[in-house]
């Protein structure tokens, strides 16, 4: 439900606009992506591995992919990829990917804040955008998502989803870690960018 309500709630997506996610290749992103798509919009998804970044592209059906791990002008990279701007922004990490896309915004974009998972381990204060200036200068609307916000919608929104991966318009993947007591080591996959998909601890056979 979270990229569901996100993206078409907050993020207003209009057919033939582009939506640029980053963790693309996490349950959230990876969905955020094909629902773009299903909406009309060119999806452009931003990963941390060259892996990652060919099966959004290649089983996922987004347009593009940015290893933004390889990349030394994040800038231009997402330039590259959107060419013709940023319309929707679904950010699960802040940072430097948060900045870079600043300065590729369109007039009136909107930024659907999901998360910042990049700074969650900061043990020190976290600097503001340097390029915060940008939602300014281009009219864009930034907003903090909450999913719980939308409790008294999830029977519609479960509704849909289940009818587009019956149909076989969504696809998902689960990266299980077995046992209890690796529970810890499945979280951590989080921060460490190494999870495909849903992360899941299974407790028992």
């Amino acid at each position: 439900m979270t990229p569901y309500f996100g993206l078409l709630e907050v993020g207003k997506p209009e057919a033939g606009q582009t939506v640029l996610v980053s963790a693309a290749a996490g349950a959230v992103g990876s969905l955020v992506g094909q629902i773009a798509k299903i909406q009309g919009c060119r999806a452009v998804g931003i990963a941390g591995t060259a892996e990652k970044c060919r099966w959004l592209v290649e089983e996922l059906g987004f347009d593009a992919a940015i290893n933004y791990r390889t990349e030394s002008d994040l800038v231009a990279a997402i330039g590259n990829a959107c060419p013709q701007g940023v319309d929707v922004y679904f950010d699960n990490v802040g940072g430097e990917v948060l900045d870079a896309t600043l300065l590729n915004l369109n007039k009136d974009a909107r930024i659907i804040f999901c998360g910042a998972i990049s700074s969650y381990n900061s043990t020190g204060p976290v600097p503001g955008p340097f390029n915060y200036w940008q939602i300014l200068a281009r009219s864009a609307t930034l907003k903090g998502y909450l999913v719980s916000d939308h409790l008294d919608q999830f029977p519609q929104g479960i509704a849909q989803m289940r009818e587009w991966v019956g149909e076989g318009r969504i696809q998902f993947k689960e990266h299980i870690v077995d046992g209890l007591e690796n529970t810890l080591q499945a979280f951590n996959l989080l921060f460490e960018g190494r999870n495909e998909g849903k992360v899941i601890v299974r407790v028992a056979t």
